[in-house]
């Protein structure tokens, strides 16, 4: 696996270049400390497997660059790894195309997870955001909703039917569907997906609105987040799609 990371704090990058290391033995990393010292190594190699990128770089913005990156090397899948843990920059930067959101405050096994997460063709949300903005449970904050289980009185308690979140097989897409969705979470807009399915545009809409009545979902990103509530820690479900360069 070939990495480049993008943090323009010194020992932030060193940290971070040892851990993605432990990854595997065949892992690579290549740190760069600023946006113009990513974009240049990606004109001279764009053959990277994933992108790291923080937000607060000194010579740019990270989310205008996030947007940069999905539109010029869209095969490229991104990670922001970042010093927030506000949920807006989570949805923020899902919407912008990436493919995952790990706060530097996470443990060096979540980072692990979370490269293996999108690696395997899935999303990662980090999961004590995953019912900030939206989710299933009735509103109930994650942390109570775990202290609701993993006590002596919840500890052999399972959910109501009602209750139990829906997987992937349970939402009853068609395999065309499914493939829409694949893309989709790629961060892939209808035009690539259109191309990539040898298919109109309209088409892919339509099965784009099918996949998000089929989630209960009104966009996106709320299917994003939908699918990361379905699998996380199951690895991902979809596999990757090669995209046109």
């Amino acid at each position: 696996m070939k990495v480049l990371l993008v943090d323009d704090h010194p020992l932030i990058l060193s940290a971070l270049q040892a851990v993605i290391l432990n990854v595997g033995s065949d892992t690579t990393v290549v740190g760069t400390d600023s946006a113009a010292a990513a974009r240049a190594a990606l004109r001279a190699d764009s053959d990277f497997d994933l992108v790291l990128l923080d937000l607060a770089l000194g010579d740019a913005d990270g989310f205008d660059v996030l947007v940069e990156f999905r539109n010029n090397y869209p095969a490229v899948p991104v990670v922001v790894v970042s010093a927030s843990e506000r949920a807006s920059d989570v949805i923020r930067a899902i919407d912008n195309g990436a493919m995952g959101f790990v706060p530097k405050s996470s443990s060096h096994a979540d980072l692990h997870q979370a490269l293996a997460m999108v690696m395997s063709g899935s999303m990662y949300v980090p999961p004590s955001m995953l019912g900030l903005e939206f989710g299933r449970s009735g509103g109930m904050p994650p942390a109570e909703r775990r202290r609701a289980t993993d006590g002596p009185l919840g500890a052999g308690a399972e959910p109501e039917s009602h209750q139990k979140l829906k997987s992937i097989e349970d939402i009853g897409l068609t395999p065309r569907q499914a493939e829409v969705l694949s893309l989709l979470l790629q961060g892939l807009p209808n035009k690539l997906i259109a191309r990539q399915l040898n298919l109109s545009v309209e088409t892919v809409k339509d099965h784009v609105a099918a996949v998000l009545r089929a989630l209960s979902v009104s966009s996106r990103t709320q299917a994003v987040l939908a699918v990361s509530q379905m699998t996380q820690g199951q690895g991902g479900f979809f596999a990757r799609r090669p995209v046109p360069r």
